[in-house]
């Protein structure tokens, strides 16, 4: 069986090596380079702990506050374009408490096999950083300590049990945090690892597995034949196959409408800023939860990624809301100051849903073509179950259950 891959980022590659490992031919097109996109930049981190889905309850009500600020957590940018209206809309509806429980538990379920499946891909040759050294949620307001407490039992359902902290407890388990934080859930099992160092070793497995991968090879259009497909057109010509596999991040739904099946998949912009040295020594990977701003100390660095930014396919990177980053660990960490060594800020495109749930899944009607993208703010967490998941699928020709609720289907039907 010969398999197309749309898409070079942690989903596809993941899904390249599995497919591989199950015998199958792959073939990877990539409009720019192997994992450059939404994979390089993110925050670097196994987010077991943080799985919610983005639609909750309150963000409504909470966007329309933050709208006024340009600089604040989340930002929408007004559209009239009927897509965009619609999207929100389906995101509104999916703010209430039941959907967000039963996001997270979705979330949860498809990660729970995630730790193992990373240390089996190390074992299997794949060379990448990772770090097992937890993750501490940190909250200045009792309030928003209590919101993360209501969703706690979804956790422990998991096996997910956080230390609770409390005032100089907080500092007892991350002495560089100020006294601004005065609350703190820690979460041991999450992980970090940092994304380039993944997508490098995907793609030497891959190749070594006899993948191949077109880097700079956009797809200009998909070749149908009835109820299928038989390959795409490429700037380098025709290139041809049994299955389509679209894991093409923000640019899937593009795809899959060029096939009449139009996917609501739209980009949710995302920051971070790199620095080398670290600016502290910390224990622990952190999450500022006010001010929803990741902190995650890798080898010779800590990365500070956040923001939700709704709007087009713009990667222009706004001053501002690198600055609400930048500022939220000035105040959180006592030593921060100043920092030498500080990298160009970053911006890509996180791929979202109305839902806050990934795609994973047949595209019906379509005979052949499979997705994999929506992942938003967790491709790196769910990026091995879904390598599974789709394996299964186009080799078995059957959906996991616990695929069931992330199908394209819910989507796609009627």
């Amino acid at each position: 069986m010969r398999i197309i891959v749309v898409g070079a980022g942690v989903v596809g590659l993941a899904g390249a090596y599995r497919l591989a490992r199950s015998g199958c031919e792959v073939v990877v097109l990539e409009a720019r380079g192997a994992g450059q996109a939404a994979s390089h930049g993110n925050a670097a981190k196994i987010a077991l702990a943080e799985s919610g889905p983005v639609p909750a309850p309150g963000v409504v009500l909470q966007s329309l506050r933050w709208m006024l600020k340009p600089d604040s957590p989340l930002y929408i940018r007004p559209s009239l374009a009927p897509g965009f209206v619609k999207f929100m809309l389906g995101m509104a509806a999916h703010c209430t408490d039941r959907a967000f429980r039963n996001g997270l538990e979705t979330h949860l379920r498809l990660a729970e096999g995630t730790l193992d499946l990373l240390d089996g891909w190390a074992e299997d040759g794949i060379g990448f950083e990772m770090h097992k050294a937890g993750v501490l949620l940190a909250f200045e307001s009792r309030k928003r300590y209590a919101e993360q407490l209501g969703a706690l039992d979804v956790f422990e359902h998991f096996g997910m049990v956080p230390e609770r902290l409390h005032g100089d407890e907080v500092r007892v388990r991350e002495p560089a945090l100020s006294h601004r934080i005065r609350h703190g859930l820690y979460f041991p099992d999450d992980r970090q690892v940092e994304p380039d160092s993944l997508t490098r070793g995907l793609v030497k497995r891959c190749r070594e597995l006899g993948v191949v991968i077109h880097e700079h090879t956009p797809v200009r259009r998909v070749l149908r034949r009835g109820d299928g497909v038989t390959g795409v057109l490429t700037d380098r010509g025709e290139v041809t196959g049994d299955t389509l596999l679209l894991a093409a991040g923000v640019w899937t739904g593009r795809v899959s409408r060029q096939l009449g099946v139009p996917l609501p998949i739209r980009p949710g912009k995302g920051y971070s800023v790199d620095y080398s040295p670290a600016p502290v020594r910390l224990r622990t990977s952190l999450t500022l939860e006010d001010a929803r701003v990741a902190v995650t100390p890798l080898n010779g660095m800590v990365r500070l990624a956040g923001t939700m930014e709704f709007g087009g396919l713009d990667e222009k990177i706004r001053p501002r809301r690198i600055a609400a980053i930048k500022r939220a660990a000035t105040e959180a960490f006592t030593d921060w100051g100043a920092p030498a060594g500080e990298a160009a800020p970053w911006a890509g495109l996180r791929p979202m849903t109305p839902d806050g749930l990934p795609v994973i899944g047949r595209l019906d009607p379509l005979d052949n073509v499979y997705v994999a993208s929506g992942h938003g703010m967790l491709g790196l967490t769910l990026a091995p179950a879904t390598a599974e998941i789709i394996t299964e699928a186009i080799t078995g020709r059957r959906t996991p259950p616990v695929a069931e609720a992330v199908s394209p289907g819910r989507f796609t039907r009627g």
